[in-house]
């Protein structure tokens, strides 16, 4: 398995679409290709490829010089519960380190609240509604060691 960092409009951000499509948009009736994808061309893409295709994916939004928030974290069905998604956090927050961030933010389906837990990230206010079903967010400090 290779961590990368996805060059936006390219073959494997493609891919990643079609992952975040199926697994995050498609079951709640929503559609990506629907959507402006556009100012995801600030964003930092990262992903783990095996055997050529992209199984596991998450965005970084910079919100400034030193905090982003992480969205669409997607693990491909045939590798869930196998650590495929902690070890992608893992590198993406030391990424994320080496480029100057030192805190990071998500909003967590309730359901995943507990995963992200387990890897440091801290319940903030109040669950609300987003992309209709309910959400909390959270958040992590990665300061530099």
């Amino acid at each position: 398995m290779l961590f990368l960092e996805i060059p936006f409009q390219s073959d494997w951000y493609a891919q990643a679409c079609v992952l975040r499509n199926q697994l995050l948009r498609l079951p709640l009736g929503l559609d990506l290709q629907t959507e402006d994808l556009s100012p995801e061309s600030e964003y930092l893409h990262f992903g783990i490829e095996q055997e050529g295709q992209i199984v596991a994916y998450v965005l970084a939004v910079p919100m400034s010089d030193e905090r982003a928030k992480l969205r669409q974290m997607a693990v491909a069905t045939a590798y869930q519960g196998q650590g495929l998604g902690r070890r992608l956090l893992e590198l993406v927050e030391a990424s994320l380190k080496q480029k100057g961030i030192q805190m990071l933010e998500l909003d967590a389906r309730k359901e995943a609240v507990g995963f992200y837990e387990k890897l440091g990230y801290a319940v903030e206010g109040d669950e609300f509604i987003s992309v209709t079903i309910p959400h909390q967010r959270m958040t992590k400090a990665i300061v530099a060691d």
